[in-house]
This record gives structure tokens, C-alpha cells and sequence, in this order.
């Protein structure tokens, strides 16, 4: 009966851990993930190193970021830490509807 005694405190502590510390973590990683698995061209970002840009390019492992000066830069898509603002694409329906609306007007 010592012996359980004594595991008891032992394994409060590691449930205790997992919930205050673990299980966050790991989600706030799948967010993360799900983040950078999300970026698209014209997204406004912030990097891991503090430089604010637009997403100029993106391929599988590396994003090229437009800077305020026009420079464009080579980073790696995990140096991204979040998205300021997404993009403000229209989608292609509605920018065929706007062309056919004026050439209907133009006849």
C-alpha cells in the first residue's frame, strides 16, 4: 500500500503536466501547420524574425515575400508566424461577371 502511496502524487503530476502544458503546445502547433498550409499568393505575413510582407510566390517549402521597398525575399514556409491579413482575391465568377456585364453595356 506504500508503494501505491507514493505513485499517486507521481502520476497527478503527469497528468497535471499534460494538461497545463502538453496538450496546449500541440495545439497551438496544428494550428500553426494548418496556417502554413494555408498561405496563398497576396497574403500579408509576418515572419518568425520580425520582417512584415506580402506573399509574392509560394512553392512547396519556400515562400518568396514582397517587402515594403519592392525587394523580394527567399524564405523557408516555417518562418512564417502568422497571417495579418489574408488576400482580398476576388473569385474568378465574379471577375467574369463584372467583363460580361461590360460588354453587354459596350453593344
Amino acid at each position: 500500500m506504500q508503494g501505491l502511496g507514493s505513485l499517486i502524487p507521481l502520476l497527478l503530476m503527469f497528468v497535471l503536466f499534460y494538461f497545463l502544458l502538453i496538450r496546449p503546445q500541440q495545439k497551438r502547433q496544428k494550428n500553426v501547420q494548418n496556417m502554413q498550409s494555408s498561405l496563398k499568393k497576396g497574403d500579408k505575413i509576418v515572419t518568425i524574425g520580425g520582417l512584415h510582407g506580402f506573399i509574392d510566390s509560394i512553392d512547396d517549402n519556400k515562400v518568396v515575400i514582397k517587402c515594403g521597398d519592392g525587394s523580394r525575399l527567399t524564405y523557408d514556409r516555417n518562418a512564417i508566424r502568422e497571417v495579418t491579413e489574408p488576400s482580398k482575391e476576388a473569385p474568378k465568377e465574379a471577375k467574369e461577371t463584372k467583363e460580361t456585364k461590360e460588354v453587354s453595356l459596350e453593344k
